[in-house]
């Protein structure tokens, strides 16, 4: 049992390297002359909801409902005291690539996680 796992160990330290070395060598897995068209149809229109009843929902709430809610859904709570600002989403949007979902800085890519 022990082997086995240090087996799967070793595959994934070997597999991550290999992945890393293509993506440093090709720099990207894309067919050649592929370009986005997501300007071609996007327009960004940026609006901040209307939080006021979700944080009255939560200010009722005891310890113990908080508690189950971070148990379920994380940290996604501290999210309702978060303004967007607009012009940072605007400008980082365009480095948005649909193809990879992420975003693209020169040959580094960034994915986008909630917590």
């Amino acid at each position: 049992m022990e082997s086995g796992f240090s087996d799967k160990v070793e595959y994934n330290a070997f597999t991550q390297k290999w992945s890393e070395n293509a993506q440093l060598e090709k720099c990207d897995s894309l067919a050649g002359g592929y370009t986005s068209e997501l300007w071609d149809f996007t327009r960004i229109s940026v609006t901040q909801n209307d939080l006021r009843e979700l944080k009255e929902i939560w200010s009722h709430w005891d310890g113990e409902m908080k508690q189950l809610f971070y148990h379920n859904y994380g940290d996604m709570s501290y999210l309702l005291d978060i303004k967007v600002d607009k012009s940072l989403f605007r400008a980082v949007a365009q480095f948005w690539n649909s193809a990879y979902s992420c975003f693209t800085f020169g040959n580094v890519d960034l994915t986008p996680t909630i917590e």
